[in-house]
């Protein structure tokens, strides 16, 4: 998996109850990690891989972002 993947996923997990999935995306194009365009698209695929459903992450896209806050604090 990317790390733009891993990335969003970990961003999804730790967003505010408030705050949209789009609001999301906005927030790692300020921070440089992809454009808007580029996390539409990314959006989409892990929707497609099954990680995020609707605007939530799934039972295995909790395990991943999980893994990823595991892997950014070594």
């Amino acid at each position: 998996m990317e790390i733009e993947s891993r990335v969003f996923l970990l961003a999804i997990l730790k967003k505010q109850e408030d705050e949209s999935l789009k609001d999301v995306i906005l927030i790692l194009e300020d921070a440089g990690v992809f454009s808007f365009k580029e996390g539409k698209k990314l959006l989409k695929e892990l929707k497609n891989d099954g990680y995020v459903d609707g605007e939530a992450l799934t039972f295995i896209g909790i395990e991943k972002a999980k893994d990823a806050e595991l892997e950014f604090k070594l």
